[in-house]
């Protein structure tokens, strides 16, 4: 049954006695009883190995193993927190998000420790999940009892890492009762159902597994399938094994499914419904197409501060009406931003004046970065929340992602979101990814890029453009990067830092439209010096030559 707990303590003690299969793992099945009884015996443990005075946190550097979800629910009963370490970040990185949560234990597995030989981690005890001595570790608790009697609301239950793409990471807090509310409420909009089978493939160290796919389960009594990591090929072969009918995605990972060979069955799978985020209109109606699936496009800051449901009559293209408080302003005027202008087909025409910062002038669940008080107060300027994300709101109240507002491009003096290029690029038939992002221009302001994976043909694509009734004079890309392969993030989300630090000078073949050309041609070694494409100073190329022909 479900659980109608304030905490995350509460959910997982209610599994106790409940003998159903509850969390699936390769060839491994436990019962809800069976994950209640590991997280009590875990949680015994890590408050006898908690330092005394010290923080109760734990680090947790592991793939999406049953040890994951068991730490997880081991916290909440301790009333300890879970940080979740990202296993691709490298050398004093990878330390620096170990030291700064000030985690006296760090969970790990035998795979991830050459990721730690030669880190400096003083005070920090390792516990190697498949090593020899966990298991003796373990067997003197094996009898505990999950108490939640002690957990209360406000007790933090997580530390996560937001991007990092600006400085170091920012590890934001979530307590117990935000955690349970926000599964509470999934579970609620969804109708989750305890014979619900939720597939994790998305890594746990980051927020939206945790936040979007676990605790649903958890507080529903629904069951878990894990992967230790994404898989696109292995995707239909785990839904249909495991019987999940629900999962969630981020970035790239819904294209890498579309991405596989098709075959006649692909409809007959037991999933119900798809959640998460960036996959896109053209790419949802494509999944639901051959999957017989539909995705839900959500969106919630990482922090909590805002977020936006989806419900029915929503737009294609919109992730919901806004919620009072939820505007959209002018970052230079703080002014709101008038109603987007759409055409027939749902194509944004006035993007210039309708995009602003998603910003919440209503009480919000925010509650804040572990020791980071200028990002804090950054994000809670004038007592409203910003979320840092760019949208842009129609007439009627629906609100569209149009990107992060690093994601800003300004050229000729104008501001253009990167998303809203990416999407009208993203329906040339070739593109199997797009990502857009700025390059210096070589006066002042940006040029715009674009790197594609997939097929690139310059006349089709030059000819592509000119078809696209939305695509402003501005946003043409002056540049277009072809790879085989879109780099992405563990959380599939594009590395657009990383393309955006190589501009043009990269390994792959780059193609480029010179101002007064109607269509692209390769760029070479003497044009990536010349004073059209440099970005190593001024130059003395007048202003109005580089805007490329568009019309």
């Amino acid at each position: 049954m479900a659980v109608d707990g304030h905490t995350v303590a509460e959910a997982v003690a209610a599994r106790w006695g409940d003998h159903r299969p509850g969390l699936w793992f390769e060839e491994q099945v436990l019962t809800h009883h069976e994950v209640a009884a590991g997280a009590a015996a875990r949680a015994a443990l890590l408050k006898d190995l908690l330092p005394a005075g010290a923080v109760p946190h734990v680090g947790v550097l592991l793939d999406n193993t049953p040890e994951f979800p068991l730490w997880l629910g081991a916290a909440a009963l301790a009333g300890a927190a879970v940080a979740g370490v990202n296993p691709t970040r490298r050398g004093a990185e990878l330390g620096r998000d170990i030291l700064h949560t000030e985690c006296p234990v760090l969970v790990t597995e035998r795979a991830h420790l050459p990721l730690l030989a030669g880190l400096e981690l003083p005070g920090v005890r390792l516990l190697v999940t498949d090593g020899p001595e966990y298991g003796a570790l373990l067997a003197p608790y094996l009898g505990a009892l999950p108490d939640a009697s002690r957990a209360a609301p406000a007790d933090r239950i997580l530390l996560y890492f937001t991007s990092g793409s600006t400085g170091a990471p920012k590890a934001a807090l979530c307590s117990q009762g935000r955690l349970a509310a926000a599964g509470h409420s999934l579970a609620g909009q969804f109708g989750v159902r305890p014979d619900d089978v939720h597939y994790v493939c998305m890594p746990m160290f980051h927020g939206n597994a945790v936040i979007a796919d676990w605790a649903p389960a958890l507080v529903a009594g629904a069951g878990v399938a894990l992967r230790r990591r994404f898989s696109a090929s292995g995707f239909l072969c785990d839904v249909r094994r495991y019987r999940a009918t629900y999962f969630t995605y981020v970035g790239r990972a819904v294209q890498y499914v579309l991405a596989t060979e098709p075959r006649p069955d692909d409809r007959d799978n037991p999933l119900r419904l798809g959640f998460g985020t960036e996959a896109g209109a053209v790419d949802a109606a494509a999944f639901e197409e051959r999957f017989g699936v539909r995705l839900v496009e959500g969106y919630g800051s990482s922090e909590g501060g805002a977020a936006v449901q989806w419900s029915p009559g929503t737009p294609a293209g919109a992730v919901g009406r806004a919620a009072p408080g939820l505007v959209v302003l002018d970052q230079e005027s703080g002014e709101e931003c008038p109603p987007a202008v759409l055409d027939s087909g749902g194509r944004l025409l006035n993007g210039e004046a309708a995009i602003g910062e998603l910003v919440n002038r209503a009480p919000n669940p925010f509650e804040g970065y572990w020791r980071n008080p200028e990002a804090e107060a950054e994000r809670r300027r004038g007592g409203w929340y910003w979320t840092g994300d760019l949208f842009y709101r129609d007439a009627a109240g629906y609100l569209y992602f149009a990107g992060r507002t690093d994601d800003r491009i300004r050229v000729d003096g104008e501001n253009l979101a990167a998303a809203v290029i990416e999407n009208i690029v993203a329906r040339y038939e070739g593109a199997e990814a797009v990502a857009v992002y700025g390059v210096p221009d070589p006066v002042t302001g940006d040029q715009v890029m674009a790197t594609i994976a997939g097929r690139f043909e310059p006349l089709d694509f030059a000819e592509f453009l000119l078809a696209q009734p939305d695509l402003g004079t501005k946003m043409a890309p002056r540049f277009v990067r072809v790879v085989e392969r879109m780099p992405v993030t563990a959380t599939n989300k594009i590395q657009r830092a990383a393309l955006r630090k190589e501009g043009v000078r990269c390994a792959d073949p780059v193609w480029w439209r010179p101002p007064g050309e109607r269509t692209y041609r390769r760029l070479t070694p003497e044009d990536a010096e010349g004073p059209l494409v440099s970005t190593r100073g001024p130059s003395s190329v007048r202003r109005q030559g580089l805007e490329p022909r568009t019309r």
